[in-house]
């Protein structure tokens, strides 16, 4: 694991993950991408069909661990030295449909709102199959991967929510910002 760099430019945080649309896709607030192994199972008997880690093109598939529920900002460690942050979640693309094959599934996958998580690499180092995921950090704020992907996608009226998240890419707090009521100017008398 390791930081790629900025948006457009760095892949993946995985050494020898390659990123094809660095536009969309990537850099430091996308280095890695993580999905619970339970929502995997999920689908798997909702699409009746068996679903291998890394099918959704997560580089990290957990278990255990609440993703939809994380809170931006969170850290974890993965097995003995790696720090990873929550930064935003996944919204589906084309692509992402296009690799699933599923008629419809940007709207399937959005509707039931399990997400995944996109992580920054705070700590580099290797990590293996196997190796223990503990939240080493919580922030002191409300605003989870479930909340900024129904901000972001289907209730757009949540984005000022977001605002409470620091750790939050400017991407998304750009968005939130543009939502904010415009304050009314009281010198009319």
């Amino acid at each position: 694991m390791r930081a790629p760099g900025v948006k457009g430019v760095g892949g993946s945080g995985l050494v020898g993950d390659r990123v094809r649309d660095l536009r969309h896709h990537g850099g430091n607030d996308q280095a890695v991408y993580a999905y619970a192994r339970e929502d995997l199972d999920a689908w798997a008997v909702e699409l009746a069909r068996p679903l291998p880690c890394g099918t959704f093109g997560e580089n990290l598939t957990t278990s255990g661990i609440d993703v939809t529920g994380a809170l931006i900002g969170e850290r974890w460690q993965v097995g003995a030295k790696v720090v990873l942050e929550v930064a935003v979640p996944r919204v589906p693309c084309r692509v992402f449909a296009g690799w699933l094959g599923e008629h419809g599934w940007v709207k399937t996958f959005t509707a039931r709102a399990v997400p995944g998580a996109y992580l920054r690499v705070i700590e580099p180092g290797i990590i293996q199959n196997g190796d223990p995921i503990t939240v080493v950090h919580r922030p002191g704020h409300d605003v989870t991967i479930s909340l900024v992907f129904r901000a972001l996608t289907n209730e757009s009226a949540l984005l000022p929510r977001l605002l409470a998240a620091h750790a939050l890419p400017d991407e998304a707090k750009e968005r939130a910002h543009k939502r904010l009521p415009i304050a009314l100017d009281d010198s009319s008398g």
